[in-house]
């Protein structure tokens, strides 16, 4: 089983951006553990502050894996184009949010993103990308199983 996760913007510097919000966990720490605790799955990783770098990779990627794990960052509240890339793929995407985004501002709680998504995962810190590929894998389990 191969996915990919998709970071957006600020997301390069997690553990030290707004530690409060995002926790004082550098990213590379975890992702080690992630793929430790998932063997038998290939995570692969990409991370952009680029709205077109975001698209191209979903482009990239969005059809040949098992499952995008998105954390789109700010796109998330804003970009038609990242959901139109998430519509013409074939790959289940997982919506993820460290925080829990209904506790934060207003605008937050918009994801024009979702749309194009299979589910959505917040407010779980890091774990948030534990629990998505875990529904990726039960997805892929269950779409075998039809």
């Amino acid at each position: 089983m191969r996915i990919q996760i998709i970071n957006g913007p600020n997301l390069n510097l997690l553990g030290i951006r707004e530690p409060e919000i995002y926790g004082k966990r550098a990213w590379e720490d975890y992702l080690k553990e992630l793929r430790a605790r998932f063997p038998k799955v290939r995570i692969d990783y990409f991370q952009s502050n680029l709205e077109g770098e975001l698209i191209n990779k979903i482009h990239e990627v969005g059809f040949d894996r098992d499952g995008i794990i998105l954390n789109a960052g700010a796109y998330t509240h804003t970009s038609i184009a990242i959901l139109d890339a998430l519509k013409s793929v074939s790959t289940p995407t997982v919506e993820v949010h460290i925080s829990n985004v209904y506790q934060r501002e207003d605008f937050r709680r918009r994801s024009i993103i979702s749309p194009g998504c299979v589910g959505f995962i917040g407010g779980f810190g890091l774990d948030s990308y534990r629990l998505a590929v875990e529904a990726l894998i039960d997805n892929a389990a269950r779409a075998k199983a039809e």
